[in-house]
């Protein structure tokens, strides 16, 4: 499904350094038969295939009972409990879903901050709306979700009344404990699992992200299934063939030289988000020990006029993944002028998208001639089954180049600081 093309990457390696298999086949021993991981969070390697079954097919039906009753389905949750939803969204659907003519529901993301403009304003799109709340929490603890959630069970139930608002509200959370468990038990909330052993950013494929786009009429089955040819094709291959290892080994020579900051690149606007969640996938993964590569995402080619001069001439601390679709799922042809006054005529009757392809090519072109090496992944389409794809072969290079790294891939210890200061400064009893 993949293509990965190293064309603009290896001359600026030692063949010899980034080629040696020992390094990514020792993390790959260590990540797919779970040896030496101290956190154990490693569930997500074979979910693809030992998902259960029964919950998928519950998972279609309260996504059905939501579409006939609801307006709008509003999503809950922070970081991974939201991004990887939000990508799969925009890029299956479109950025401006909820702008759009369709038979399904508008689908509003809350929870993701603390900004109290934010929360207003998605109430008041809530006005004379019939909608649904789900609240997605591994612990039900977190204090931008947990704050949302008190604010909005508290509008449904004036809206809907206790038992009303009851039928409405769908948690997914822990298997067995947590606050947010403790509460669907005692009040009969409808409740899915985020399974043992999968963290929030690795999330995206259970529950948590398979609801909101049954919702938003994403197929889920093809999801998954591109999701198990990626597993399939990334674990059982033990060869520098295997995609996943080349991206893992590439990433983690180019930091060794000196390259600690990774740009990820897209020339199609639906993709943002797939960056967001790529930037949280990566940075809480690899961010530990006073190192690591640093994430960013740029929007291509509307970043061209703002990231671009530093791209092209700023320091060379960066390297640049390109992701790129061999088919697009519409086009549209520039019109003539009788007069051509931007003396754009010899565009005349060629479609945009071959447009941005070639901008696409010649800004590969340009970065690697200044000096960036460029790995560029391609896909096929931008359909289901790439997405399941996509988000399988990122985790797992994920996993792989962290452990190349020599950090452990699954905690996030730094920011459990910032949440210990902050409940500090709130006065949260002890």
């Amino acid at each position: 499904m993949i293509k990965l093309d190293l064309a603009g990457v290896t001359p600026f390696l030692d063949k010899s350094e980034w080629q040696k298999t020992e390094p990514v086949a020792a993390a790959h021993e260590e990540l797919v038969t779970k040896y030496g991981i101290d956190c154990g969070y490693t569930s997500w390697l074979n979910l693809p295939e030992t998902y259960n079954r029964n919950e998928f097919k519950r998972i279609k039906a309260a996504a059905e009972q939501i579409r006939s009753e609801s307006d709008v389905l509003l999503v809950i949750g922070v970081g991974g409990s939201y991004l990887g939803t939000r990508a799969a969204l925009e890029l299956l659907r479109s950025p401006n879903y909820n702008l759009s003519a369709k038979h399904t529901p508008n689908v509003y993301f809350v929870g993701n901050n603390l900004s109290a403009e934010h929360i207003n304003e998605i109430g008041s799109l809530l006005r004379n709306k019939n909608f649904s709340i789900n609240v997605v929490s591994k612990s039900g603890g977190t204090l931008e979700p947990a704050i949302a959630f008190r604010i909005f069970k508290d509008f449904l139930e004036s809206r809907y009344g206790d038992i009303g608002a009851r039928s409405r509200i769908y948690v997914t959370t822990d298997r067995a404990k947590g606050a947010l468990r403790q509460w669907a038990e005692k009040e009969g909330f409808t409740s899915f699992v985020i399974p043992d052993k999968i963290g929030g950013r690795f999330s995206v494929l259970t529950a948590a992200g398979l609801l909101p786009m049954a919702v938003a009429g994403i197929d889920i089955d093809q999801v998954l299934a591109g999701a198990f040819d990626a597993m399939k094709t990334y674990t059982e291959d033990t060869s520098f063939h295997n995609a996943a290892w080349q991206y893992a080994s590439v990433r983690q020579s180019l930091y060794r030289q000196g390259q600690n900051i990774e740009v990820l690149a897209c020339f199609e606007p639906a993709f943002r988000y797939m960056g967001e969640w790529w930037k949280q996938l990566f940075g809480e993964s690899e961010g530990k020990g006073h190192g690591g590569i640093f994430p960013a995402s740029v929007d291509f080619s509307a970043d061209l006029h703002s990231m671009g001069q530093y791209l092209q001439d700023g320091a060379r601390t960066l390297m640049e993944t390109v992701v790129s679709f061999e088919t697009f799922r519409r086009d549209i042809k520039i019109p003539a002028l009788a007069e051509d006054f931007d003396g754009l005529n010899y565009l005349a009757g060629r479609g945009v998208e071959g447009i941005n392809q070639a901008a696409k090519r010649a800004t590969v072109k340009a970065h690697i001639d200044g000096g960036i090496p460029v790995t560029e992944i391609i896909l096929p389409d931008m359909n289901e089954t790439a997405f399941g794809w996509l988000t399988y072969f990122f985790q797992l290079s994920c996993g792989l180049s962290a452990l190349m790294q020599g950090v452990n891939p699954f905690d996030q210890p730094g920011v459990e600081d910032y949440k210990r200061n902050m409940f500090k400064l709130l006065g949260r009893p002890e």
